[in-house]
């Protein structure tokens, strides 16, 4: 079974694993509410897309 020859530092593990992070959603801001929404996707608070109604939300 292959074993590396020596140890691996700190620093060059991180260099190799830099790119594999965890990116933040980008988010959109709704044109009708203002509130922030994923973009290409049905607003969940108030439930519009592009202008127009497609889900029926309850105001209260």
């Amino acid at each position: 079974m292959a074993l590396p020859k020596r140890k691996i530092s700190k620093s060059r593990r991180g260099k190799r694993r830099s790119h594999q992070r965890v990116t933040l959603p980008s988010l959109s801001v709704c044109p009708q509410c203002n509130e922030p929404k994923l973009p290409h996707h049905v607003c969940p608070s108030c439930g519009h897309y592009k202008g127009r109604t497609v889900i029926e939300k309850e105001e209260t």
